[in-house]
C-alpha cells in the first residue's frame, strides 16, 4: 500500500493536488493522509502557546481544521468512489514542514502531493514560501501540482539532467513506477554548454540507460546557455506533461531552482513536477 501524504490549507490550489492524485494512484492500493497545520501568525512559538490557551484561540483553530479535513474528505470520497483507496487526517498545532519531518521520521508517508500555491498565493509566484521550502528540504518524492492544472494521464515524462550526479537506481525507481502505470516514455534532457560529455557525465549517462532498459525512454541533447528556456521549449514541444528532477544539493537542481532562476522559470512550469530526493 503506498502511503501518499496530502497537505492542504483549504486552498482551491490544494483540492486541485488531491483531486489530481486520487486520479494519478486510481489503480493502486493507497492511504491517502490530509494534513492540515496551523498557527496564529505570531513568531514566537512559546507565546504562541500560552496566548492561544488563555484565549481558546487554539481550540477554536483545531475545530475550524478538523472540520475542513472532513468536509474534504467526504467531498473526495464522494467524487472518486474508490475501494482501493482510504482516507485518514491529521489536524497539528505545527509548522508545515516541521509537521512533514516529523511524520516522515514516524514513516507515515512513503510520497508527499501538494499545489504550487497557498491560499494567499499571487498568480505570479511560482512556489508558495511553504512548498518552496518543503520541496528543497522534503526526505521522500514529492509531486507539486500547479494552480488549475486538471489531471491528464503522464504520457511524456521530462527528466532533465546534467550528468553530474552519480545515479542509483534508487534514485528512478519512482519515475519507472510512474512510467509503468501509464505506459509513459521518459525524456532524459541534457543542455549543454560544449559538444562532447565528460568521461564522469558519459559513465553517469550510460547508468541512466541501464536503469531505464525496461522503460520507454529516449536520451536528447540540446546545445545552449540557457537551462531554464531549453527546458520550457522542450517541454511545450514534446507536449511532456510531467517533470522529474532529483534533488542532488548544490547541484543543477538547487541551482535551477532556487537561485536567479526561480522567476524565469516559473513563467514556463504549468505541468505537475516530481521531486526526487538524492538521499531517498
Amino acid at each position: 500500500m503506498k502511503k501518499i501524504l496530502l497537505p492542504t490549507d483549504f486552498s482551491d490550489n490544494s483540492l486541485n493536488a488531491i483531486k489530481y492524485a486520487v486520479q494519478l494512484f486510481k489503480d493502486q492500493t493507497c492511504d491517502f493522509i490530509l494534513l492540515n497545520t496551523f498557527t496564529p501568525a505570531i513568531a514566537s512559538v512559546e507565546y504562541m502557546e500560552v496566548a492561544s490557551a488563555q484565549f481558546g484561540l487554539l481550540d477554536a483553530m483545531k475545530e475550524a481544521s478538523n472540520t475542513g479535513l472532513d468536509t474534504i474528505r467526504k467531498k473526495i470520497e464522494s467524487e472518486f468512489k474508490n475501494s482501493k483507496h482510504t482516507f485518514s487526517q491529521i489536524s497539528s498545532f505545527n509548522m508545515l514542514s516541521t509537521e512533514i519531518d516529523d511524520l516522515y521520521e514516524g514513516n507515515v508517508m512513503d510520497m508527499i502531493v501538494m499545489g504550487t500555491q497557498g491560499a494567499s498565493g499571487l498568480k505570479e509566484v511560482l512556489f508558495g514560501s511553504n512548498t518552496i521550502h518543503v520541496l528543497k528540504n522534503a526526505k521522500c518524492p514529492l509531486l507539486a501540482i500547479p494552480n488549475n492544472f486538471s489531471f491528464e494521464e503522464p504520457h511524456e515524462i521530462l527528466f532533465p539532467s546534467d550528468y553530474e550526479v552519480n545515479f542509483q537506481e534508487k534514485h528512478v525507481q519512482f519515475v519507472k513506477k510512474i512510467a509503468k502505470l501509464y505506459h509513459s516514455r521518459v525524456n532524459i534532457l541534457h543542455v549543454s554548454y560544449s559538444k562532447k560529455l565528460t568521461d564522469t557525465q558519459e559513465k553517469n549517462r550510460q547508468k541512466l540507460a541501464t536503469y531505464f532498459k525496461d522503460t520507454a525512454h529516449l536520451f536528447h541533447m540540446v546545445h545552449n546557455e540557457n537551462i531554464v528556456d531549453s527546458i520550457a521549449e522542450f517541454q511545450l514541444k514534446s507536449r511532456i506533461n510531467l517533470l522529474t528532477m532529483l534533488n542532488n544539493k548544490h547541484s543543477f537542481f538547487e541551482n535551477l531552482f532556487f537561485g536567479s532562476n526561480i522567476k524565469k522559470i516559473g513563467a514556463h512550469l504549468n505541468i505537475p513536477f516530481l521531486v526526487i530526493p538524492s538521499k531517498i
